[in-house]
């Protein structure tokens, strides 16, 4: 057996794999559209004003050693269970010894959760794109097959296919691209409210400049342009 003959087997069992994960890609990045526009609803009701207010509320409820208000009034303004993770735990650590490096972490794993939550689109801007090659070249060797033959049905499927799964792999790869862009802008700015609420919410003596220190860790945009 050849080695060339080694490659086309190879090519040829991963017709249909490559297929399958194009159509479940496709689905995938269907899928986290809606819930982009799930994201976007909610945070329609966005304002600095409104950020402001719930910080003011928060401060008041502290002074007062109302913790459980402070916590209503800073949940308030969280869009997702990990951004309320991490307001509740600015009130809940800014009096516990060594509050500003506590907050800092926390701040930073929150940053972390939001950016392994982009690399779901991200992995698919490269991935769409790639699936969608695969999937033009694999069927391109059966259709000059069955071209030499004289075969044209079997040349106008392959063809039919490989341009199919062309149109799907960048229609992909645009769509995760889009929803990468847009959601990296909504992550910055949950990202900022909660760094000032940290800072709104500073311990008397504590260093709020150790808090908005947590490296923000998300990537450029140029680094998922497909």
């Amino acid at each position: 057996m050849t080695i060339e003959r080694i490659l086309f087997d190879i090519s040829d069992a991963l017709r249909y794999p490559v297929l399958l994960l194009a159509l479940l890609a496709l689905v995938v990045v269907l899928a986290e559209v809606g819930t982009l526009l799930a994201e976007l609803r909610r945070r329609r009701a966005r304002s600095v004003a409104r950020l402001e207010h719930a910080a003011d509320t928060a401060r008041d409820a502290l002074a007062a050693g109302d913790g459980a208000s402070a916590l209503r009034a800073v949940c308030s303004v969280g869009f997702n269970p990990a951004m309320d993770e991490a307001l509740t735990a600015i009130v809940e650590q800014r009096n516990k010894p060594d509050a500003a490096n506590r907050i800092a972490k926390r701040l930073a794993e929150y940053d972390y959760r939001s950016v392994r939550r982009l690399e779901r689109t991200r992995i698919l801007v490269r991935m769409g794109p790639a699936l969608g090659l695969m999937g033009t070249l694999i069927p391109l060797s059966p259709a000059l097959a069955g071209l030499a033959a004289g075969d044209i049905k079997r040349l106008s499927d392959d063809l039919r296919v490989a341009f199919s799964v062309t149109v799907a792999g960048l229609l992909i790869g645009a769509v995760a691209y889009s929803v990468s862009l847009v959601r990296n802008r909504l992550y910055d700015q949950d990202y900022s409210d909660v760094e000032y609420m940290a800072v709104a919410l500073a311990a008397d003596g504590a260093e709020a400049s150790a808090t908005p220190a947590t490296a923000h860790v998300h990537a450029p945009q140029e680094a998922i342009v497909p």
